[in-house]
């Protein structure tokens, strides 16, 4: 077992892990922040999307001995108490949460998209989140939800 520290939604967190030990894993079971979800365990449909200081990260493919150290952002931190964060309120306001499963990926995807490209094309929202797979429909009022957040 290793001990891991890192902050987590602005709070110091540490715990014993297996070195072969996911982020995902830590973040669900050790800290029971469950909004973070695994979908597919092979790195394909991002609904395991985390920030990483500051990058957004699948984190079915990072080791929890890995973000040793990291500040850490889940679907958990963006809010700001009652206050949903901008990019959530887009995806309630234009219908883009569908049956929910990868919406914490998404979110977290389009909020990294827009911390590097405030003002996004279509095209490039759309080649954003090509990580991020959505099974129920289509992609079109996510991006209306992206477009939204973004004031596009």
């Amino acid at each position: 077992m290793t001990t891991v520290s890192m902050t987590v939604n602005g709070k110091a967190v540490s715990g014993e892990v297996e070195p072969r030990t996911l982020l995902v894993q830590f973040i669900r079971e050790q800290l029971r922040l469950t909004g973070t979800h695994v979908g597919c365990d092979t790195s394909q449909c991002g609904a395991c999307v985390v920030h990483v200081n500051g990058n957004s990260v699948k984190s079915c493919t990072m080791l929890a001995v890995q973000a040793d150290g990291a500040d850490v952002t889940t679907i958990e931190g963006l809010a700001d108490g009652d206050k949903l964060h901008p990019m959530q309120e887009a995806f309630r306001d234009n219908h883009g949460l569908q049956c929910g499963f990868c919406t914490p990926g998404m979110v977290m995807s389009a909020v990294d998209l827009l911390q590097k490209n405030p003002k996004p094309s279509e095209h490039e929202i759309r080649e954003w989140l090509e990580g991020n797979i959505c099974r129920c429909t289509g992609y079109h009022n996510i991006v209306k939800a992206v477009q939204q957040a973004a004031g596009v």
